[in-house]
Parts: C-alpha cells; structure tokens; sequence
C-alpha cells in the first residue's frame, strides 16, 4: 500500500513538474529578446518580436525619390517605378492595387516646401492610367491627396494672393501669399466638381477700415490671417487631409498654426465661399478647430500640437478618434497624440474646445522637425513614422518592439497585410 501511494505521488510531482517547466518554457519564450541585423534597405531591431505586427510597410523617401513595398525586416518587396517624376511627398496603395502619388511638377512656379503640381494613378508596373496636372503661376497642388467613396480626389493647393490682396484683408506685410486651398476632382473628365478657400474666411484685427475685421476670439470659424506673419509668404502651410465619410467633413492639418481645421464638405462650392449652408449651416467656415486654442485668441484649453502632420481618422473599435503627429517644434521633442473627437462639432468662445487625449507616445530619442506620421495597426500596436529616421512600432502600453533606420526624409509609412486585396496584382 506504501508502494502503492509513493508511486501515486511520485506520478503527481513529476506531472508538476512537467507543467510548471512547460509555463516556464512559455514565459522563456515571450521574454523580450534584444535582435538587429541590416536589411537591404536599412537597419532593424526587434525589441521584442513576438508583439510585432507582421506585415508589409509602403514608405515615401523623398530623399530617394523612392516608392517601396518592404517587409519588417527591411527586405524590398516592390519597387514603384514612378517614370522620373519627384515625389511630391504622398504616395499610397489604393484598394484596386493601383497608387495615387502627388509628384512634382516639371517647371513649378510655386516651390514652397512640399509642393508638387501633379496627381497620377499607376499601376504597380508604372504605367499611368490617370494624369491630372495642377500647376501655374497662380496655383500649384501640394503634400497630400485623399480618394473618396464617390472616386473623386480631394487635393491640396496652394494659391497666389497679391500683395495688393492680402493687404486689403488686413495682412501686416507687403508681400505675395499662399493661402491654402482644397479642391474635388472627377478622374473621368478632370472636372473640379467642388472647391474650399481659406481666403473666403479670413478675420483680422489689425485694421478696422478692411471689411474682414473683428474679435479674433469673438470668431472661432474665421481664420486669423495674421497669425504667421512669414517674409516667404507661406502663411498657413496645411500638409495633411483626411475625409470622414459618416460625417461628410474634411480635416486639414495646418502645420505653421498648429491646428487641425475640420471643413463641411456637405457645402455646395458657392456655400463654401460663405458662411451659411451646408449640413453644419456654417458654409466654408471652420465647424471645428483644434491642437492650439492660442491661434484663435481662446484663453481656454490646452495647447497640444507644435507644429503638426498627418490628421489620421481611425476606423472599426477605434471610430471616432485620430492620430496625430506633433513634431514638436522649438520643444525638441515628437508625440504621438490619439485623441477623441466630439460626437458632435461646435466652437464655443473662451470654452475649452479641445479634444480628450486617450493615448500619446513620446520618447527622448522621438523628434523630427518636419514630416512623418502615425498608423495604427490591426494587432492594437502604433506605427509611427519619424520623418528623419524611419520607423517605430509601439504597444499600447507604449513598449517599443521595433524599429527601422535609414538615412532619407520619409514623408509617411502605409501598413499593409500580406493577404490585403491592394497587393493582390503585384504577385508577392
């Protein structure tokens, strides 16, 4: 009976045993290990491999002129011939597998910083099924494009104000302007089927004998014309744009103000020119501004954004919230903010009108002046492009797990599945 009941527990031990080794093996397995090798675009290092995303990246490099599909250990997937055209900073994947890339006009007349002049659709081989050019000595597109359900293409512009005009709104200095605009175009006939201008929605206190003075922060929808006073000309710098279906309105990251302005697109283009129509009954008016609540003399509220890129609207379980990139300016220092938006759009006066942070990244090693961006991805993790270095992916706890760098100035990086319907024509 003592043998009996010495090999019953001797079994139960050694069955112990056996499972506390095999969790040990488990929590062994999912230690962080510190790996680093150099792909053949760049260096890589997995912080903790097991919680990245496995996927493919679409990465705009400026610095090369380059278009390319790359896995997560920095190995080419695809290269996107783009016919020695310059990237004129977006280039992304559409759902047919085609790309939409901004590039640069031959001979600009306008030349700030992140122009481009030119929209093409491609296919993976570079052939060009739609070429729309946009470039003038009054008018040139520039930084980003956003497709649309209906298959037009909202753009960025930047047009030319006389110095004889923007005085006669109130402007401070003797000089041209480029204000920022937005247009709607059909790809089948190139039609421009709808158009916004900032310049329709200018305030300024500076001179009461113009027609657009007032209370700057009396006026929460006009735009402060004196707020960047810039010997270049480039008084608002917008370089981002975003489109929310369900709502029918248009984010555009403006970097010099350090704002994301939300537009109604419900508008007619004459509503747009006004202040009244539209869903919001606003017109071309901001229904909603935020990021720096200083730029429209609000008292209230926290500034977030020192200079900004990339307004990325979130889908599924994240609805209703963006991702933006502050790159910090003067600070030295990059955050990634993920905010939530008001379910319903307002601006108050001398209210708090900023958006509730949710989440937000920063590192003493993340900072880039210009560009870059943030994606978030299917596994809950953040992929956040620093536009001077290359790429982080972090957990929601804010944990990095991965990183690549390379020497280029990356405009932004596009996440992709490897079973995602826009790579099915490049036979991976």
């Amino acid at each position: 009976m003592k043998l009996k009941i010495l090999t019953y527990c001797s079994f139960a031990i050694l069955l112990l045993s056996l499972s506390c080794s095999n969790d040990a093996d488990d929590e062994i397995k999912d230690e962080p290990k510190y790996e680093t090798f150099d792909g053949s675009l760049g260096k890589v290092e997995y912080f903790h491999r097991s919680k990245v995303q496995d996927a493919y990246i679409l990465v705009n490099n400026a610095q090369t002129n380059k278009a390319i599909l790359m896995d997560k250990n920095a190995e080419l997937v695809h290269d996107f011939p783009l016919n020695d055209k310059r990237i004129g900073n977006d280039v992304f994947l559409m759902d047919d597998g085609q790309i939409l890339a901004n590039l640069e006009s031959e001979d600009p007349k306008i030349e700030i910083g992140g122009f481009g002049g030119i929209l093409q659709i491609l296919d993976h081989n570079g052939t060009v099924n739609w070429n729309f050019e946009y470039s003038s000595d009054d008018y040139i597109l520039h930084h980003d494009a956003e497709m649309l359900p209906n298959g037009n293409i909202l753009a960025q512009v930047w047009e030319r104000k006389t110095a004889e005009e923007a005085q006669n709104l109130g402007y401070k200095l003797d000089i041209d302007v480029f204000p920022d605009a937005i247009i709607e175009i059909n790809p089948s006939n190139n039609e421009i089927v709808w158009e916004w201008h900032a310049w329709d929605h200018l305030i300024q206190n500076v001179d009461d004998t113009k027609e657009n003075y007032g209370i700057i922060s009396d006026n929460p929808q006009k735009i402060n014309i004196n707020y960047v006073s810039n010997e270049a000309g480039d008084i608002m710098h917008g370089n981002g744009i975003a489109y929310d279906p369900v709502k029918d309105v248009i984010f555009l990251s403006i970097n010099f103000y350090s704002e994301i302005w939300v537009i109604d697109h419900s508008t007619t283009s004459a509503q747009a020119s006004s202040s009244t129509g539209g869903n919001y009954g606003k017109g071309g008016d901001l229904i909603y501004r935020f990021g720096n609540p200083s730029a429209y003399d609000n008292p209230s509220g926290e500034r977030l954004f020192y200079n900004n890129h990339y307004p990325n609207l979130l889908k599924g379980n994240d609805l209703g919230k963006i991702l933006v990139f502050s790159n910090g300016g003067d600070l030295n220092q990059s955050t990634v903010y993920e905010l939530q938006l008001p379910e319903n759009y307002s601006l108050q006066t001398n209210q708090d009108n900023e958006p509730k942070v949710v989440w937000s990244f920063t590192d003493p090693e993340l900072y880039s002046p210009k560009v870059s961006g943030a994606v978030r991805l299917p596994n809950g993790n953040t992929m956040i492009t620093e536009g001077d270095f290359g790429i982080w992916e972090v957990t929601p706890e804010g944990d990095v797990v991965w990183k690549y760098s390379n020497p280029g100035f990356y405009w932004r990086a596009y996440h992709y599945d490897k079973t995602s319907g826009a790579l099915k024509n490049l036979n991976l």
